[in-house]
This record gives C-alpha cells, sequence and structure tokens, in this order.
C-alpha cells in the first residue's frame, strides 16, 4: 500500500511539473505571434503599395497618348510618384496624374519627375 501511496504521489507530481511547463511555453509562444501580426500588417502595405504601382503603370501602359512605357512609378504609404527620362507633353503629363489618381488606394501624386516640354 505504501508503495501505490508513493507512486500515486510521485505521478502527481510530475503531472504538475509537466503542466506548469506546459503553460510557460505558451506564455512564450505569446510574444512571437504578436511580433508575426505586426509583420503581417506590414507586409499588407507593401503589398497594397506593390498593387498600386502594377496597376498605375498598367492603366498608363494601355491609355493611348501617353508613352506609359517610358513613365517610372514608385509608390510608398499610398503616395506614388511619376517621373520620365522621356519628355512628355503638358496634357500626357496631366492625363498621367488624373489616371494616377483614380487608382483605389492613391493618396497622393507627385509628378515633379516628369519632364514636360
Amino acid at each position: 500500500m505504501k508503495k501505490f501511496a508513493i507512486a500515486a504521489a510521485a505521478a502527481t507530481a510530475l503531472t504538475l511539473t509537466m503542466a506548469n511547463a506546459a503553460f510557460a511555453a505558451q506564455a512564450t509562444q505569446t510574444a512571437p505571434m504578436m511580433l508575426a501580426a505586426g509583420e503581417v500588417t506590414q507586409a499588407k502595405e507593401d503589398v497594397s503599395d506593390t498593387w498600386i504601382t502594377t496597376k498605375v503603370k498598367a492603366d498608363l501602359v494601355t491609355e493611348k497618348g501617353i508613352p506609359g512605357s517610358d513613365i517610372k512609378v514608385e509608390t510608398n504609404k499610398g503616395v506614388v510618384s511619376l517621373s520620365s527620362m522621356v519628355a512628355v507633353t503638358e496634357a500626357q503629363k496631366t492625363t498621367a496624374v488624373a489616371i494616377t489618381k483614380k487608382i483605389k488606394g492613391v493618396k497622393a501624386v507627385s509628378a515633379d519627375g516628369l519632364k514636360a516640354q
């Protein structure tokens, strides 16, 4: 009977030790999950900027009368910058800015890099 009581006490102690270790492991896993959530938010922003850049570029390339393939498009936090090594007319510059402003997610457009004739 004593052997059974000792075995039961040992099993209970071992179970409690393992349970504490399991709870401790869960507590340490919370911080990395929170960090990962922040990284996901950053990734969504990056994807959004990439999507905006791609959409603007596609719309400029398909617009007749605009040298869309010569216009460089960069996006940072929703702000789109247009630039070109090739000179464009003032009308083409205005059209490019108007097309860009219509894209969902665009907060502002800078066309200072577009060389106007």
